[in-house]
C-alpha cells in the first residue's frame, strides 16, 4: 500500500495497542501515563461507560422476552448461547456466531466480545495471584518450557495492578495462593463456613477461603478518582455496571488513559496484520480494515502491543507475513499457534444440606468459596491418586437456598401464596473444578487455506482438545469433591461430567508463549518477540502454562510490567 508523507505523519504514533480489553486497557493506561502518544485499535464498536449500558437498570418485565433468549436466537448461535453470561440483557456485548466465523477442526466454543472494553465487560472478575509453584512447575516436571520469569519478578506488578483495580479478599497466608493488596472481603455464608470447618478438620493441605474478586467493597481515593463507587451486590455485572463497582476497561483504564490527552481510540478497526520493514529489521505499523466500509489504512508506531485476546492475537501474528517471516511474524521456529491450553471445567458436583434452617445471606455476592490447588503443588507426586496425572485443580463451591422462583407454575393466589413464596427453600451446594491443562504441541490454531472472514482475512482453524491427563484430573476431582462434601454432612451428592467443549472456560492461553530460548518460544522475559523486539504480546497468548487460577490479574500484571519496560527502552533509544 502506498501512502504519502503527510498522511503517514498524521497516522503515526509512539505506540499502537491492538485490543481494548483487560490487557489492552492496561497497556494504554501505562503507556499514556508515561507520556507515550498511543493509538488503541478496537475491531468492535465504541462502548462508553454508563451511557452505553442500555440494560443496566432494567427489570425483568421490561425485556421483550423477560430476559430469555428466543429459540430463533439460540438456533442461530449454538456456540455463543452456551455461555452462562449471555441472555437478553447482555446479548449486545457478545459476538454472534455468524459475525466472525471460524473452522472447528476439533470442537471448540470460542466466546468473544467485540467492543471497546472487550470481555472486560463480561468476565467473571475472580482474581488470584499465581504462586512460585506455578512459575516453577514447567521446569520442575518438564512440561512445555520453563517460564523466563518467577513470582518475584511479577509480585510488585501484581500489587501495582491490584491497588488500581480494587480487589476484595482476605489475607489467608497461603503459600499456594499469595496474598495481595486487598479491600474488605466478602463473607462465606453459614453452610459454606460449616464446610470450611469440616474440610480443615479432615485435611491438612486443603484450605477453603472466600474468593478474591475485582469488586469495590470499600473504595479508596484512587477508585473515586476513576469515577467508580462501591459494588451494590446486584449481580447484574454482565450488563455493564453504572456504578463502576467492578473493574472493566470501560470504567477504569480507558478513561484514565484518555485523561492524559495521549490516547487516540479508534473503534471499528479490524487489524489485518502487523507491517514488518525488512530494511529496518523491525515492525513499523499496523494495517487496519474499517469494520463497515472495508477501507484499508496503515498506522505507524515505534512499538506495538498485541492484546487482541489469545486466539485473535495468534490470528493477527499468523497473518502478518513477509519475506522475512513467511509463516507469521516472529515465527522462526514454527511454533506460533502451538501449545494452546485452557482450563478444564468439566467436573461438577451438586448436593443438598439439611440444617441451618434459620440461616440466610444478604445480597448477591459476586464471588464464592475457593480452595487452592492441593495436587502436585511443590512436586510431582510419585504415589497416591495424584501420581496418576500432571498438575492439579482449584475448587470453587457455593451454598444457597431456593428462592421464590421455586414456586413458578404452582397454583395459588393472594396473601397466603405470596407468604409461602417468601419462605426460603432448602440449602443446596454446587461445586466445580478449574483444572490446569498441560500445553501440548498438537493443541493449536492455524489459518485456513480456503476460507476467509467478511474482511478477507483467513479464518482461524481451532484444533484443540482434551487429553487423557485431563480426564484423570476430572475423575480425581469428582472423587475428592464428593468425599469432602460427604465429610461435611451433605446429602444427595451427585458428581457429573458436563462434557463441555474446550473454550467454554473462556481462559484459553498460549500460542505465542514466553520462554528463555528463541528455538522453543516466541517471547522473552519482557514479552517481546524474540525476533522483533518492538512487538510485545501481553494477553493470554503469551502464557507458557495455565496454572489453576483465574488468569486475568496475571495478564494485567504482565502488561503493566512490559509497558513500563518498553517505555524505559524507548527512552534509552533501544526501541
Amino acid at each position: 500500500m502506498n501512502i504519502n508523507g503527510d498522511a503517514a505523519k498524521q497516522n503515526t504514533y509512539d505506540a499502537i495497542v491492538i485490543g481494548s480489553g483487560i490487557s489492552g486497557g492496561w497497556a494504554a493506561k501505562e503507556l499514556c501515563e508515561k507520556g507515550i502518544r498511543t493509538l488503541v485499535l478496537e475491531r468492535g464498536r465504541d462502548v462508553k461507560h454508563i451511557v452505553d449500558y442500555p440494560t443496566a437498570t432494567l427489570n425483568p418485565w421490561e425485556f421483550q422476552h423477560r430476559n430469555k433468549l428466543p429459540d430463533t436466537f439460540r438456533k442461530e448461535n449454538p456456540v455463543a448461547t452456551k455461555c452462562y453470561a449471555l441472555d437478553e440483557a447482555t446479548q449486545q456485548f457478545f459476538v454472534k456466531d455468524a459475525q466472525h466465523p471460524y473452522v472447528q477442526e476439533k470442537p471448540f466454543d470460542w466466546i468473544r466480545g467485540y467492543q471497546v472494553g472487550g470481555k472486560s465487560l463480561l468476565w467473571a472478575r475472580q482474581t488470584q495471584r499465581w504462586s512460585r509453584f506455578d512459575f516453577e512447575a514447567n521446569a520442575r516436571d518438564g512440561a512445555a518450557v520453563d517460564w523466563p520469569i518467577r513470582y518475584e519478578d511479577i509480585a510488585p506488578w501484581y500489587s501495582h495492578v491490584e491497588k488500581f483495580v480494587g480487589i476484595s479478599g482476605n489475607k489467608d497466608g497461603l503459600e499456594t495462593l499469595p496474598d495481595g493488596e486487598f479491600l474488605k472481603p466478602w463473607e462465606l455464608n453459614c453452610v459454606e463456613k460449616h464446610i470450611q470447618k469440616r474440610v480443615a478438620e479432615s485435611y491438612k493441605d486443603r484450605h477453603v477461603i472466600i474468593g478474591r474478586c475485582a469488586h469495590l467493597t470499600e473504595p479508596q481515593q484512587i477508585h473515586y478518582d476513576q469515577g467508580r463507587a462501591a459494588c451494590q451486590a446486584r449481580h447484574l455485572c454482565y450488563r455493564g455496571c453504572p456504578y463502576g463497582g467492578y473493574f472493566s476497561s470501560n470504567s477504569s483504564t480507558i478513561p484514565w488513559a484518555a485523561k492524559t490527552g495521549k490516547l487516540t481510540l479508534r473503534p471499528d478497526s479490524v487489524v489485518h496484520s502487523i507491517i514488518y520493514d525488512e530494511a529496518k529489521g523491525k515492525a513499523t505499523g499496523v494495517r487496519v480494515i474499517d469494520t463497515h466500509t472495508k477501507q484499508m489504512t496503515d498506522y505507524f508506531a515505534r512499538i506495538i502491543f498485541v492484546n487482541a485476546a489469545c486466539l485473535n492475537t495468534n490470528l493477527v501474528l499468523l497473518n502478518s507475513t513477509s519475506r522475512r517471516f513467511p509463516n507469521g511474524l516472529g515465527n522462526d521456529n514454527g511454533l506460533l499457534g502451538r501449545y494452546v491450553a485452557f482450563h478444564n471445567y468439566r467436573g461438577n458436583i451438586s448436593a443438598s444440606y439439611e440444617g441451618f434452617a434459620d440461616g440466610y445471606y444478604y445480597g448477591r455476592r459476586p464471588t464464592t468459596a475457593f480452595m487452592p490447588n492441593f495436587r502436585n503443588v511443590n512436586k510431582q507426586e510419585t504415589s497416591g491418586p495424584a501420581s496418576r496425572f500432571q498438575r492439579g485443580y482449584m475448587v470453587a463451591f457455593s451454598a444457597s437456598r431456593a428462592g421464590w422462583q421455586r414456586g413458578a407454575g404452582q397454583e395459588g393466589f393472594g396473601a397466603d401464596f405470596k407468604d409461602k413464596l417468601s419462605d426460603p427453600g432448602n440449602w443446596s451446594v454446587f461445586m466445580m473444578m478449574q483444572a490446569e491443562t498441560v500445553p501440548r504441541y498438537e493443541n493449536h490454531v492455524r489459518l485456513s487455506t480456503d476460507q476467509k472472514d467478511p474482511w478477507g482475512i483467513p479464518q482461524l482453524v481451532t484444533s484443540i482438545g482434551y487429553t487423557d491427563n485431563d480426564l484423570k484430573i476430572m475423575n480425581d476431582f469428582l472423587e475428592q469433591g464428593a468425599e469432602m462434601l460427604d465429610k461435611a454432612g451433605c446429602k444427595n451428592i451427585n458428581p457429573y461430567d458436563d462434557h463441555r467443549n474446550p473454550g467454554l472456560d473462556i481462559h484459553e492461553v498460549g500460542g505465542v508463549r514466553m520462554g528463555r530460548d528463541p528455538k522453543t518460544s516466541l517471547l522473552n522475559a519482557h514479552n517481546q518477540l524474540h525476533a522483533v523486539k518492538n512487538v510485545f504480546v501481553t494477553d493470554g497468548a503469551a502464557m507458557t502454562s495455565t496454572g489453576t487460577q483465574n488468569p486475568s490479574i496475571t495478564f494485567m500484571a504482565l502488561t503493566a510490567r512490559a509497558a513500563n519496560y518498553a517505555v524505559s527502552e524507548m527512552k534509552k533509544g533501544n526501541l
